[in-house]
């Protein structure tokens, strides 16, 4: 392994200082540190600035569509060297086996991916998934060393009410010593404090400034997320003044035309160009996931693995260079590793859409309606009057009112209706066999044929998303698990931006379609989602009738 000499303005994070100096990497680990001249101010030094590589502390790999080691590629040549990942999107379809894909994947990634074990799979019993991990399996997975913590407890309401399945897979982490990731969004108060007792210590469903005030000042880590469709960033990013040791940054789930244009580094960017400390944000981004989760990343000592990277301007916060373990992975934004091939494990079972399948039918004057809220994963239940014609429920595009499904995958079921407003389209239909957590089918469109002709594009690919249209057929395959592609981040980045072109070519407004259509099935995030099974209740966690 070559010697690397690195000289430039030393930013040590964990010291909060800066100055004019150099690095010495040795088979892969610092070396030697050299200080010529101290800087008051980084941010009128002059570059290139030397500091510890960027962490997300909170992600599912596989809502980039890439493979962990085509995922580490990408992110790379913006600055991260570390994830904490929640491979729960592909243990609901495949279950350990989908586990152990992501570890053997993430062997060939620059990066350094910690998996957590998922705590809720599937998230609810109110859905059909491909597999269950109950607490016995997890307390075995959690006794490996190569799962670092307990992922992210969605199910809160299991929590608050002692369901002992639930509770024996907290002792489980607590007997290992690993931390415990929280889900509770809008969860305040004495709820908040008994879900926290409980051991869970982080969350990054925070979608208000006092929400996220009142779980910090409870002790909680709090993750500040920008994600492709929850963006969080305008909401709390103003508390970590007040916090700055006990929050990080993640991106929980990003698309992969959204990987094109920045990572961790572009969260770092926005908080700079909000005027807010430098050595907060970068505690925030680089020091605190480290600590928190134990992670094997070095900060930027002595002795420390060579985990580096070499900004041009903080200002513009542009990647020159990055080391993962004293090896060089990204230089001038390209990826200096492989790509590497993979395998395509696979769950599914094609459902039968003929429109006989759909029950179109309805009796009530009201129906309850989803709306989808842009750049939120949190939705309402509003009460409008049933758009019908005769027995039949039919769209209502002057209200916006479109039809959403959600089919079963893994076994021959009817499929689940509902109505959802808040998509724009004006034409056509969308669907997906992203659909958070247990990756049913999901379509919404603007009549029954719509759908149909869309849910056939991605069976017939054993998974996908597409298009349809008055005058489009698109499809991007996603043949590992229905949930990523077997190609490089820039082909998949590219053939997304152009399937999410189309779907705004249809109407719609939202700022990520895709992703805001993948979260109408997540029952554990309020206020009103679909299952494959029917329409669900998340604050009454129960399942309620669509027309009354």
């Amino acid at each position: 392994m070559p010697t690397h000499l690195l000289s430039g303005t030393v930013l040590d994070v964990v010291n909060r200082s800066a100055f004019s100096g150099s690095v010495t990497i040795t088979d892969g680990r610092i070396t030697g540190i050299e200080r010529l001249r101290e800087c008051s101010d980084p941010l009128t030094a002059s570059g290139p600035f030397i500091l510890p590589g960027f962490v997300d502390a909170h992600v599912h790999v596989e809502s980039s569509m890439l493979a962990p080691a085509e995922f580490g590629r990408a992110v790379a040549t913006m600055g991260t060297l570390a994830t904490v990942s929640d491979p729960h999107e592909i243990a609901n379809v495949l279950g350990e086996a989908g586990i152990d894909f992501m570890h053997h994947s993430a062997r060939s990634s620059p990066i350094s991916i910690l998996f957590g074990v998922p705590s809720c799979v599937p998230a609810t019993g109110f859905e059909t998934a491909g597999a269950e991990l109950d607490a016995e399996v997890v307390a075995r997975l959690l006794a490996e060393p190569r799962h670092g913590y307990l992922s992210e407890l969605m199910n809160f309401p299991g929590v608050l009410n002692g369901d002992p399945e639930v509770l024996a897979k907290i002792a489980a982490a607590q007997r290992y010593n690993k931390p415990i990731d929280g889900h509770c969004p809008g969860l305040r108060g004495e709820d908040l404090q008994r879900y926290i007792d409980a051991g869970i210590t982080t969350d990054h469903e925070a979608f208000t400034f006092e929400e996220g005030l009142d779980k910090l000042q409870r002790g909680m880590y709090l993750l500040i997320r920008e994600g492709s469709a929850a963006k969080n960033f305008e909401a709390l990013i103003d508390l970590l003044a007040r916090f700055p040791e006990r929050i990080m940054f993640c991106t929980d789930d990003s698309h992969p035309n959204d990987l094109l244009e920045g990572h961790i580094n572009r969260i770092v960017k926005r908080a700079l160009d909000r005027g807010l400390a430098l050595w907060d944000i970068l505690t925030a981004a680089c020091v605190t996931p480290v600590r928190y989760y134990k992670l094997d990343l070095g900060l930027l000592a002595l002795g420390d693995s060579a985990d580096l990277i070499l900004v041009e301007s903080l200002q513009q916060m542009r990647i020159k260079q990055a080391f993962s373990a004293g090896v060089c992975v990204a230089d001038d934004g390209a990826p200096q590793t492989p790509y590497t091939d993979s395998e395509h494990p696979n769950q599914f079972v094609a459902p039968d859409l003929s429109p006989a399948q759909f029950n179109l039918s309805v009796s009530g004057k009201q129906a309850r309606v989803i709306r989808a809220r842009d750049g939120m994963l949190v939705t309402e239940s509003i009460s409008l009057p049933t758009p019908r014609s005769g027995k039949r429920i039919v769209v209502d595009l002057t209200n916006d009112l479109c039809l959403l499904t959600v089919v079963s995958r893994y076994q021959s079921a009817p499929p689940a209706l509902a109505l959802v407003q808040g998509f724009g389209l004006k034409h056509g239909a969308i669907a997906s066999s992203v659909a958070h957590d247990c990756h049913n089918l999901i379509a919404v469109g603007t009549s029954l044929e719509d759908l149909i002709a869309a849910l056939t594009l991605i069976t017939d690919s054993r998974g996908g998303l597409a298009v349809v249209g008055p005058s489009t057929r698109q499809v991007l395959p996603l043949p590992i698990a229905g949930l990523m592609t077997n190609s490089d981040y820039a082909t998949t980045g590219a053939q997304y931006a152009k399937l999410d072109a189309a779907a705004r070519g249809l109407g719609s407004t939202l700022r990520a379609p895709f992703m805001t259509l993948s979260f109408m099935a997540l029952l554990v995030i309020p206020e009103l989602k679909l299952s494959d099974r029917g329409l669900f209740d998340g604050r009454r966690f129960e399942f309620v009738k669509w027309v009354a």
